[in-house]
């Protein structure tokens, strides 16, 4: 059994704290700008109007990205005030998927001209990645994190339930699949892009759990530099399910983990995260 974090012999390569960087020393702020989604998850319910949600999807309010950049001068300040970890990474995970809105990158426009020294990250379901990669790579963004839920299309009719694709709205093994492609495609053209790539996966059981070790070969075989498997937090069509227990993750993770690096350090952030992972900035009471 791991006892201690697989991800810091990575240091070298980042200062990320969800890629290896040293979590007591770096600070992230995800910025919340990006509420369209295309596709539709089965465990995603998403409010923008609940500061006491903690899960990904989630924030208190949207921002433009002009606001954006206040509110990394803010955290930025506050840290550097308190001492200890600084403000290191600067992503966009949501509150939808950042590669269905441009705000996205006009975002990070105006974080790279303001702050030229911060470590730009995204988060993506990927089914636009392989179109956006070139975009991406453009504005100088680190990583790339990719949350791929099912190995096959059958097991992902029932983890998502919809994607918009080409205009179209498809459901089923159908939509499935086309998901599932341009996520390969995607990850396998970013890592050959030399991006760092971290594969995220809602661990689900009686759904995809059958599949979550065949997906961490697959997604090693396809350039990914790790794995964070997440268990399902039962909200949507998932609210009858039963969380899986740490014991139960901890097991899995360390089968995984002889496959390909494993995350464990995750706190499933909101979409509007901010500090060092596990000890988040109250937003609202520093903007009082």
């Amino acid at each position: 059994m791991a006892t201690s974090c697989p991800m810091m012999n990575m240091q070298k390569q980042t200062d990320h704290p969800c890629f290896g960087g040293d979590h007591a020393k770096a600070g992230r702020i995800h910025l919340p700008v990006a509420p369209g989604c295309n596709i539709k998850c089965g465990f995603c319910e998403r409010k923008f109007d609940c500061a006491n949600e903690s899960r990904p999807g989630v924030t208190s309010r949207v921002l433009t990205p002009a606001q954006s950049v206040e509110r990394v001068r803010l955290v930025k300040r506050h840290m550097e005030k308190q001492g200890g970890a600084q403000l290191k990474v600067v992503g966009i995970a949501g509150p939808g998927d950042p590669l269905a809105n441009p705000k996205t990158f006009e975002t990070f426009r105006l974080v790279r001209e303001a702050f030229p020294e911060m470590t730009l990250c995204l988060s993506t379901n990927g089914l636009r990645l392989s179109e956006m990669l070139e975009t991406i790579l453009a504005y100088d963004i680190h990583s790339l994190t990719v949350t791929i839920n099912a190995l096959t299309p059958q097991t992902g009719a029932q983890v998502y339930e919809w994607i918009k694709f080409d205009g179209r709205k498809l459901d089923g093994e159908e939509g499935a699949a086309i998901l599932l492609e341009r996520q390969f495609e995607g990850l396998r053209l970013a890592a050959a892009a030399g991006m760092l790539v971290k594969v995220n996966h809602v661990y689900i059981p009686g759904v995809n759990d059958h599949e979550s070790l065949d997906l961490a070969v697959k997604v090693r075989g396809l350039g990914a530099t790790m794995m964070n498997i997440m268990p399902v937090i039962p909200v949507g069509l998932f609210k009858e399910i039963e969380r899986p227990c740490e014991a139960t993750m901890e097991m899995v993770r360390n089968q995984a983990e002889l496959i390909l690096s494993q995350a464990r350090h995750c706190k499933q952030c909101r979409a509007d995260a901010a500090g060092v992972v596990g000890q988040d900035i109250d937003l609202e009471a520093l903007s009082a």
